[in-house]
């Protein structure tokens, strides 16, 4: 199965760790949403993505068995906290994590941004900004 990963997924050392079977693919941007950061956890909010027209969500595609997913839908609170969503690329389905429930935004904690920005790293993206809040970009270096 295709995943596409976004927030501290797209570190790759933790996403092994989660995910023993999963084989990074490569880059992906998932059009028409935004990254936003939601609920509590970690000291902070954690990452979900949202409709927004003319806005991408920058992400990586892996490969995934069914006992990756099994581990990731535990560790996302599948169902109860995040739902699956689906998209076609090159003429497969590709899953993803969507919160249904959209719960007021809240900045993520510094150690939860410095996964997501190490996963940014791990998949070559550079000179990109994520938006933490209304007023509050990090630039990805």
């Amino acid at each position: 199965m295709l995943y596409f990963a976004f927030g501290s997924n797209l570190n790759q050392k933790q996403m092994k760790k989660r995910c023993k079977d999963s084989k990074y693919i490569g880059c992906y941007s998932l059009k028409n949403y935004k990254l936003v950061f939601r609920n509590f956890y970690l000291g902070g909010g954690v990452a979900d993505v949202q409709k927004q027209k003319k806005s991408t969500v920058l992400g990586a595609i892996y490969q995934i068995s069914k006992s990756d997913e099994k581990k990731l839908d535990i560790y996302e609170d599948f169902p109860n906290t995040y739902i699956k969503k689906y998209f076609k690329l090159l003429g497969k389905k590709v899953m993803f994590y969507y919160m249904p429930k959209k719960t007021i935004q809240t900045p993520p904690s510094r150690r939860y941004l410095n996964l997501i920005i190490q996963g940014y790293k791990d998949c070559g993206y550079k000179n990109n900004y994520i938006i933490i809040s209304r007023n509050k970009k990090i630039k990805v270096r």
